[in-house]
């Protein structure tokens, strides 16, 4: 019995030193807001309650768009995209709940209807009548989500390797971090133990070349991940029921012009996910990368973002899309 105890004493100790190690505490919010929310960032609450980090780009009296980033990522996604869109367009992109600068849910709702009530918030802050919105991965279930709820308000949508068609379970790979956030106790360690290693590995899996992933990237990642109550987030976020796959009918019925980009090497949302949503909305434009991944916007950012023009200049948007903003 004695050596029993010993070795479960040992393994104990083991686990302590291992976890004063290899423990990454919470970003401090004051740096990093100092880091990732300078100019143009804002911050902006919201009739929601939620204060937002996001930036509102080009001329204000221009066709809006409203960009929506991925799981675990940032409005930073979208960089190249914007620079080039703010000359002739209004671009807004911000942080969703429980990601980047703007932090965890007060109330911890990561549910669906939390989401879409957010970009709805937005639109009605900037005073936007009617705007196009773009989203990638978890961003594009959320703009389809959006447009299915308020398709009066949406004049284009698009998506970029969105989730939200039903899941082929022997194509689909789930990120490492995915994985760990929905196992419990592992879940748990998750919040206070997050390698850089593990954020680096999961932007690996998102890229068709990992060798694109820079040292800033993952750093970025990684301390914007830890930013206080992100970690939980991703916890309480991969484990709130999203109510499957959307319904055929649902997507048919949508009226706005959409647009389908997709990395055919994505082995997160796989390529026959843009299958699904061609197959299904009415009114769809569809272009397939080869060579490319989860992150079209930033592995292929030149030919996309010209792809996503020509799409927008065939939508004959005019400035009596944007309202005075409120």
């Amino acid at each position: 019995m004695k050596w029993l105890i010993r070795i479960v004493l040992t393994l104990a100790a083991v686990l302590v030193i291992a976890f004063l190690v290899f423990r990454t505490p919470d970003t401090d919010a004051s740096e990093m807001r100092a880091k990732y929310g300078d100019e143009p960032s804002q911050f902006v609450k919201l009739a929601t309650g939620l204060t937002v980090h996001l930036r509102d780009e080009g001329p204000r009296d221009a066709p809006a768009i409203i960009l929506l980033h991925g799981a675990n990522s940032s409005l930073h996604t979208w960089d190249e995209w914007t620079q080039s869109l703010s000359e002739e367009y209004r671009v807004i992109r911000y942080d969703q709940v429980g990601h980047g600068l703007t932090g965890p849910a007060p109330d911890g709702d990561y549910s669906k209807e939390r989401f879409v009530a957010d970009v709805d918030a937005i639109a009605n802050h900037f005073g936007l009548a009617r705007f196009v919105l773009a989203g990638n991965s978890m961003g594009g279930w959320v703009s389809t989500a959006y447009a299915i709820e308020h398709s009066d308000r949406v004049t284009g949508l698009a998506l970029l390797n969105a989730s939200g068609a039903p899941r082929n379970k022997e194509e689909e790979r789930l990120y490492l971090g995915a994985k760990i956030a929905q196992t419990p106790v592992l879940n748990s360690l998750m919040t206070t133990v997050t390698p850089r290693s593990l954020v680096r590995s999961s932007l690996e899996d998102a890229v068709a070349d990992p060798a694109s992933i820079s040292d800033v990237e993952v750093e970025r990642y990684w301390e914007l991940l830890r930013y206080p109550g992100n970690r939980q987030a991703v916890v309480d976020r991969a484990n709130t029921a999203r109510g499957g796959p959307f319904d055929p009918v649902d997507i048919a019925a949508l009226p706005m012009p959409a647009l389908i980009i997709w990395g055919e090497e994505d082995r997160v949302t796989p390529v026959s996910g843009a299958e699904w949503y061609a197959e299904h909305l009415a009114n769809d434009t569809t272009v397939i990368y080869p060579d490319v991944a989860h992150l079209p916007m930033e592995e292929a950012a030149d030919a996309s973002v010209a792809d996503f023009k020509s799409w927008l200049a065939n939508l004959e948007l005019t400035n009596q899309d944007t309202q005075s903003e409120q």
